[in-house]
């Protein structure tokens, strides 16, 4: 016998019917493919905590529940994710004429203050890039690291890189790159020496590619020469971190993006250009890293200590000098900005 759930407020219909209004409210969305499937996961959690719990009539308390349930188990970002799926299913609900929408007006989770991955100091990051290249695999994978923690890649550009997307402008080498919520390759990321002479070793032990070949292929037996998915780049990457010794939850890939762009501020780009570098769409969020490093450069600890420790001033001076490139440059780039 088929199953029947609720929707809400009483209204009850087949399991299949679910699927199926399921499907036509995601149809309707004007968003990603990606975005789509992170919304059906987010609905099938749902639908999977309304059955466990027998729920027969979904009311506004349910959906509260659900968002608790969400908080203890998940995090902020898969909490707001998964809360703005159901809120989205109710709203098409209550549109279609279907139920009402017991969701009006249930908040999201908080973000976290910060970020919630970790960076690399310059001394971890070349430990990270100690890989083994005498193999195509080892080269690829050098290759692939070197890029993330060079260029601030993300997982999804990578994965849609193509060899032809590599292209001379003005004496330079660019990747241009199709980035997150794009419809089109728009935008691109400066392949220096040090970054391009990898790829390039290892599109060489390749063999030959035609243009449109991904950038980095599969060497698998069920996927060779197709397109590296964005969960192998993050083992891939995830393996080299830990290789390093560095196994923490809190180190990932999405570290290596931090890494790069927290080098740049250090070695003196200014805000603007990190946030190109970058392709934040909020420079408040490339304001972020450059808040950590200020708070780090003038930490108030550091002068509780030397009031109290006023021998080991020194060696408090010379902390504080790690990061004096990055505020000298900044207290330019202000006075430039007047």
């Amino acid at each position: 016998m088929e199953q029947k759930l609720a929707v809400a407020g009483g209204i009850v219909v087949q399991a299949s019917t679910c699927h199926d209004v399921i499907e036509a409210f995601l149809a309707s969305l004007d968003v990603m493919p990606k975005s789509k499937d992170t919304y059906r996961a987010g609905l099938k959690n749902f639908m999977s905590f309304i059955k466990e719990r027998g729920i027969l009539r979904v009311m506004r308390e349910d959906i509260l529940a659900y968002k608790v349930h969400l908080i203890e188990t998940c995090s902020s970002s898969t909490v707001s994710i998964y809360l703005s799926s159901v809120k989205g299913l109710y709203t098409y609900l209550e549109s279609e004429q279907i139920c009402p929408n017991v969701a009006a007006g249930i908040k999201g989770s908080k973000p976290t203050r910060g970020f919630r991955k970790d960076c690399l100091t310059p001394s971890q990051t070349n430990e990270v890039l100690r890989i083994e290249t005498s193999t195509l695999e080892g080269k690829r994978n050098y290759a692939l690291v070197n890029l993330l923690v060079r260029t601030g890649l993300r997982t999804i550009e990578i994965e849609r890189a193509n060899v032809e997307d590599m292209r001379q402008q003005g004496g330079e080498c660019l990747l241009y790159i199709q980035g997150k919520g794009r419809d089109e390759k728009d935008a691109f990321v400066v392949l220096t020496e040090a970054t391009l002479k990898p790829v390039r070793t290892y599109l060489r032990a390749r063999g030959n590619t035609n243009a449109s070949e991904p950038l980095f292929a599969s060497i698998s037996d069920r996927n060779s020469g197709g397109r590296l998915t964005t969960r192998s780049i993050r083992r891939i990457a995830k393996c080299a971190i830990v290789s390093a010794g560095y196994d923490s939850d809190r180190l990932t890939t999405h570290s290596l993006r931090h890494t790069a762009v927290t080098l740049s501020l250090l070695g003196g780009a200014t805000i603007q250009e990190a946030q190109q570098f970058a392709r934040h769409s909020s420079i408040n969020t490339t304001a972020v890293y450059a808040h950590n490093i200020e708070r780090v450069a003038k930490a108030p600890e550091r002068r509780i200590d030397a009031m109290l420790d006023p021998e080991n001033s020194h060696t408090i001076h010379m902390n504080h000098i790690r990061y004096k490139k990055y505020t000298i440059h900044k207290s330019i780039t202000k006075e430039e900005q007047r």
